[in-house]
């Protein structure tokens, strides 16, 4: 399995892994979700998936 690490992946790398999370009709406009602008911080190589993703649900679950 291939580490999505910021220490093993180069910025290139983790801006291909993103935009293979998007759909491919880019479909988002319904969703208040901005990939891009949610891993940001990920793609600069300041936070990994895993730190974003767990702001990420602790806000959805408070806010249900």
């Amino acid at each position: 399995m291939q580490s999505y690490l910021i220490k093993d992946t180069t910025k290139e790398e983790r801006i291909a892994l993103i935009k293979q999370w998007l759909p491919v009709d880019d479909g988002l406009e319904e969703c208040e979700i901005d990939l891009w602008d949610m891993y940001r911080d990920y793609i600069n190589g300041e936070k990994e998936i895993v730190e974003i993703n767990a702001v990420f649900n602790a806000q959805y679950y408070c806010e249900r």
